[in-house]
């Protein structure tokens, strides 16, 4: 066996085959025929996808097939879109889908994309020319099946929330060829009129084909040229039409749109109850101030009158008058103060007296020189007595009275303060309380032992 033709096995040629689909094939949209349905109880979908001349087996996975709008069953024409694989344990050849759906709303659902590329392209999407809703609509048009559910919903939130809303109900089909045309005269005719603060399109919900009167690319155009705002309420939740792109409020449903156009009257009852009360609490504040300045004015101009004017000229003057006795009496107290001191300054100052006074400080600075010598000489004999006392206590003569001896040496009278200073044959003095002896050195005693304790 050469190297260019290796043995495969077959696992290994489904892998390699299964890469090659995958690889070579993108996603891709396939329309046929369902047959062989089955679904086992993991909730993976598996079918067929047949036409006249042959047919492909498909798979569709559990987390896909839940979200299916429709029930698939034999002979139904869908389109599905998926990637080529193959399952290696058995070699099959199949198609795992991702989305599946029925044929003719498939075609739709093209030429809906197809239609709004374009007029996103043209910027009828835009969300800068949307405008919104006035605060509170006073008319409002109702442009829907004058017999469908969606009419009842929307008259019933109306009259609940704001009965006093003026609501004119243009009736139109929703559905089929003539509805798209229809719609889109009437919200002309409603705009041009004038008379209208907003504009209500409502319809229930339905499949696309149902709803393909609001995709018209006609009516969307009007839409956008309306010169009242606009609100779309087409369908359910889920349901999306090119009116609610082109519109400038989309709403869910008919219901929720209406909750969106007028307020809950409990909620303008109480927003009127706070004004109201906002009002009464200005004009009481507001008749407060009033009232202050109307006082404020009645007492400046009580002030401001000829007799309250007398009356204050006349207090003044009185008080002018208190005030200048007053000064008049401070300045004779003054006075005479001046007058007490000068005369005193005088009887001080009269020779007499002033001779009196001289002798006398003569008389006390004789006695101060003989008691400030008297002092001092107390002083010097009482220092005297204290050193004596000091030299007496420090004399070496003291010491010899207590029974004590001061030995010198007898050639210099030099003292003798240890051993070390004598030597045998030295001659000594020793000085006692009644005399001095005459000493001679034999010898050098050792220190005697201490004493046992």
């Amino acid at each position: 066996m050469s190297e260019q033709n290796p043995v495969l096995t077959p696992s290994q040629l489904n892998t390699l085959a299964r890469d090659l689909l995958e690889s070579a094939f993108p996603l891709v949209w396939v329309e046929g025929e369902l047959g062989n349905i089955t679904r086992p109880g993991s909730g993976h979908l598996y079918f067929t996808l047949k036409d006249a001349r042959a047919q492909v087996r498909c798979a569709m996975f559990k987390p896909k097939s839940q979200w299916l709008k429709f029930v698939p069953r034999e002979g139904l024409k869908v389109l599905g879109r998926g990637r080529l694989t193959l399952y290696e344990a058995r070699g099959d050849y199949q198609l795992v889908l991702d989305h599946l759906e029925e044929a003719g709303e498939g075609a739709l659902r093209r030429a809906f994309e197809a239609l709004k590329a374009k007029l996103e392209a043209e910027g009828l999407f835009d969300t800068g020319r949307k405008r919104e809703l006035p605060a509170f609509v006073r008319r409002l048009a109702v442009i829907t099946s004058p017999t469908g559910a969606a009419v009842r919903d929307v008259l019933s939130v109306l009259a609940r929330r704001c009965p006093l809303l003026e609501v004119d109900i243009l009736p139109s089909l929703v559905q089929g060829e003539t509805a798209a045309a229809q719609i889109a005269d009437l919200l002309r005719r409603a705009g041009a009129s004038g008379r209208y603060d907003a504009v209500l399109l409502a319809r229930g919900g339905g499949s696309l084909e149902d709803l393909w009167a609001f995709n018209d690319e006609r009516l969307v155009r009007a839409i956008a040229d309306s010169p009242v705002p606009v609100v779309s309420a087409v369908g359910h939740e889920t349901d999306f039409t090119l009116a609610d792109f082109a519109a400038d409020v989309r709403a869910p449903t008919p219901s929720v749109a209406a909750e969106l156009l007028v307020p809950d009257r409990r909620d303008l009852q109480a927003r009127l109850r706070a004004l109201q009360e906002r009002v009464h609490s200005l004009q009481r504040h507001r008749l407060r101030q009033a009232m202050q300045r109307a006082d404020r004015a009645a007492l400046r101009l009580q002030a401001q009158s000829p007799q309250a004017r007398l009356r204050l000229l006349r207090q003044r003057h009185a008080e002018l008058q208190r005030r200048l006795q007053a000064l008049w009496q401070q300045r004779l107290l003054d006075r005479q103060a001046r007058l007490r001191h000068a005369a005193a300054v005088l009887r001080a100052h009269h020779p007499a007296r002033r001779m009196a006074q001289l002798q006398a400080r003569l008389q006390r600075l004789g006695a101060r020189p003989q008691a400030a010598i008297a002092r001092t000489l107390q002083r010097d004999a009482l220092q005297l007595r204290a050193l004596a006392r000091s030299l007496e206590a420090c004399s070496p003569l003291a010491t010899v009275a207590r029974g004590y001896s001061i030995l010198t040496r007898a050639d210099d009278s030099r003292l003798v303060q240890s051993v070390a200073q004598a030597a045998p044959g030295d001659r000594l003095q020793a000085r006692v309380r009644d005399g001095v002896l005459a000493l001679s050195v034999e010898g050098v005693l050792p220190d005697p032992p201490e004493p046992n304790p």
